[in-house]
């Protein structure tokens, strides 16, 4: 696709500096660095949804956790992302359950000119740059959460590298950031896409199927197996389109054309809870907020833009 990096968490050419990441004295010359601000996975935004770039001797940053992650260089700035999940906002209660939608936005008795904001409801208020640097940070963070002790011998791990390899003094292993390959996929039979839903997902919602590939496996042979093991579909021809980070928490999704060659649709009930053709003429009506059944893909998520450069014929 000629467009395919304008999606959401698509890239800004951010300079990720990755010969600094070995070089400890460089990155603790702060000066002039700037910390964008996590917490709890959401990250810091300004009252314009733009993320906030504060000095290292910002207030706020009396909470933070002693490791930070480089970014890399903006305006010949050290950009580092900076964890300050050990601060309980006044009533927060940290057991509550999370909703599918968060829309609450907390503010740090430091920071009042700002909020944290989750990422996914706010991922198409941010420029390009700024989903760049909320999505790298988010998806690091969420790794080292998950991965604090070596895989190979169960000794706790350290962070090296600018936050971008975790060593164990144990064993000397060696621990790199997870990024876990999906395939989502834009399956047509004519005039007609396949959506299907979840269980659990909030009424209307339908997005295009997904799923992880497997190790040994092409993208095309996971897009042919991912379709029929939760639709019961047949599909020929599979062919790339766009790919999209997703740091929820830790995915690269693959999207991908391909025609069925069959049309009946037999779900598995543990994958999915329902599937369907829709024409295109129903999905503009989707899009338009005007379908009776399904509302419209969520904005920002790739199976969105799928959808909508399939409707206006520009995935070629």
């Amino acid at each position: 696709m000629k467009n395919a990096e304008s999606v959401t968490f698509g890239g800004s050419g951010l300079d990720r500096a990755a010969e600094m990441r070995g070089d400890s004295d460089a990155l603790a010359a702060r000066d002039t660095a700037r910390a964008c601000v996590f917490w709890r996975g959401k990250i810091l935004l300004d009252a314009n949804d733009r993320v906030m770039r504060l000095p290292m001797t910002h207030a706020i940053l009396q909470d933070r956790s002693d490791d930070l992650i480089f970014l890399g260089r903006e305006n010949e700035q050290l950009l580092f992302a900076a964890d300050i999940s050990r601060w309980l906002p006044e009533g927060f209660d940290p057991d509550a359950p999370i909703s599918f939608l968060d829309d609450t936005r907390h503010v740090h008795r430091a920071c009042i000119d700002g909020g944290f904001a989750d990422i996914r409801m706010s991922m198409t208020l941010l420029s390009a740059r700024d989903a760049e640097v909320a999505a790298t940070g988010k998806a690091v963070m969420e790794w080292h959460r998950s991965h604090g002790f070596c895989a190979k011998c169960g000794q706790k791990s350290e962070i090296k590298m600018g936050g971008w390899q975790r060593d164990c003094p144990a064993c000397g292993t060696h621990h790199f950031p997870r990024t876990d390959p999906v395939v989502i996929m834009l399956i047509t039979h004519g005039n007609a896409v396949l959506m299907g839903r979840s269980p659990g997902w909030p009424e209307g919602m339908y997005s295009l199927l997904a799923g992880f590939i497997e190790p040994g496996e092409t993208i095309e042979a996971a897009v042919r197996r991912e379709v029929f093991e939760e639709a019961g579909v047949r599909v020929g021809e599979v062919s790339y389109l766009a790919s999209q980070p997703w740091p929820f928490p830790a995915s690269l999704m693959f999207g991908c054309a391909g025609e069925a060659v069959s049309h009946e649709i037999k779900i598995d009930p543990v994958e999915i809870e329902d599937a369907l053709w829709v024409t295109r003429e129903e999905m503009a009506d989707i899009f338009a907020g005007q379908h009776p059944k399904i509302k419209p893909a969520r904005k920002g998520a790739i199976a969105h833009f799928l959808l909508e450069n399939w409707l206006a014929d520009l995935l070629d």
